[in-house]
């Protein structure tokens, strides 16, 4: 069938207002589509008054959620000691609002904290008394001068050969495994000495680890009973073979704070871990070998029955001389000094009388405190400082808590 040009033309003319109708509908829909999605995908902003508060926290946010987060992953930190009294927070800006500042104390207690993190890679328990360590006997000799009233030794170990390797730290202790047996045919029981070397050693080698052993002498039923470890390695020789545990011990650590003051309380043979702490600080051999050069201020308080008890005495003028800001040395001589009642004196008496010296050090967060010696002389320093304390409106029982419990005030008695 043919058609005229101009019927053709006309029938398309006709067809255009039913595609123009058709691409309206289609796009309503599709733009329908899309505002539905947009409303479903973009929540309502918040007003514009509320983004400058957001701001005004968000820094101190941070800083205060860290803080708080860093102390809760910290190991043993008591919850009293860190979470604040307030009441508990409902959101998140509550909690910033209402979170106090850290006081010293909880600034004390997170350095112990910090502390026990840094000593967690000391070693400790390396040989054990079923399968102890068997060391040579490298010296063994007095550290006393004529007169002095007692026995005491210095007495070296070589621990070459051993796998693993016994390494230790200043402020550890080793068992000692005396030969033979006790009444009852069984071996004799370990006992614990402080070490008096640095983990290099008194020849600076590494491969040794030195005592400083005073033999037990007691009276029973009219007779000397001697110890039996402690006569053990005062009698033992050169080239002898002694069974050792350990080491053991984190208690007596030195801090890692180059700048720290460390005050050191000792008695007899408690000046062994003294001895350790001195030579890592003022041994120049010593001080070569250590990335860790000290530049506080150091305080030992010794006490002896006579000066001819006074152990490694020559080192520590030593040290005085060459190091007389960061050194001082005081001295408790029993049997030859008075105290201000006339009586003997003792280092308590030493304490008090240097009280606001010693309270002003311990005032500063960074003064670590040792003491080290015989039981006995603990309840002479609680009086001491007791008494110190309270002539700077200080109650020593609160204030010695909090030293220990920011891992300040340091005790190995025996």
């Amino acid at each position: 069938m043919a058609y005229s040009e101009a019927r053709v033309i006309a029938g398309g003319l006709a067809h255009i207002p039913i595609i123009i109708g058709i691409f309206w509908f289609v796009n309503s829909y599709f733009n329908k589509r899309r505002n539905n999605f947009e409303k479903a995908n973009n929540p309502v902003k918040a007003k514009p008054t509320a983004k400058p508060k957001v701001k005004a926290v968000e820094k101190p946010t941070i800083k205060k959620v860290e803080n708080k987060v860093s102390e809760a992953k910290k190991p043993e930190n008591k919850v009293s000691e860190v979470k604040p009294k307030s009441n508990p927070p409902a959101t998140l800006s509550s909690e910033i609002k209402t979170v106090p500042p850290k006081s010293k104390e909880n600034t004390k207690i997170d350095q112990k904290t910090l502390n026990k993190m840094k000593h967690a890679d000391v070693p400790v328990n390396t040989y054990r008394p079923k399968t102890p360590f068997t060391g040579t006997v490298k010296e063994n000799y007095s550290l006393l001068k004529e007169g002095a009233i007692g026995r005491v030794n210095h007495i070296t170990f070589d621990l070459s050969g051993g796998d693993p390797f016994l390494n230790y730290v200043e402020g550890q202790s080793i068992g000692i495994m005396a030969e033979g047996e006790d009444s009852n045919g069984k071996p004799h029981k370990l006992r614990l000495y402080s070490i008096a070397s640095t983990r290099h050693g008194d020849n600076f080698e590494g491969n040794t680890v030195s005592l400083c052993v005073r033999q037990l002498q007691y009276e029973k039923d009219g007779q000397t009973i001697n110890g039996v470890c402690s006569t053990y390695l005062c009698d033992i020789k050169p080239g002898d073979k002694v069974k050792i545990t350990g080491p053991v011990g984190k208690e007596m650590l030195l801090p890692d704070d180059e700048e720290a003051n460390i005050v050191m309380l000792a008695t007899g043979t408690g000046i062994a871990p003294m001895r350790a702490y001195l030579r890592r600080m003022f041994e120049p051999s010593e001080r070569e070998k250590n990335n860790w050069n000290f530049k506080g201020k150091a305080w030992l308080f010794m006490g002896a029955p006579k000066s001819a008890n006074l152990l490694y005495e020559e080192d520590l003028q030593r040290y005085l001389a060459k190091y007389p800001d960061n050194f001082k040395y005081t001295k408790a001589i029993s049997r030859e000094q008075q105290n201000t009642k006339g009586g003997r004196m003792y280092i308590q008496d030493r304490v008090t009388e240097s009280a606001n010296e010693l309270f002003n050090m311990i005032e500063d967060e960074k003064t670590h405190i040792y003491l080290c010696g015989l039981k006995g002389m603990e309840p002479g320093i609680d009086e001491a400082m007791t008494k110190a304390a309270k002539e700077k409106g200080l109650d020593w029982s609160e204030l010695r808590t909090q030293l220990r419990k920011a891992g300040r005030w340091h005790v190995e008695t025996y």
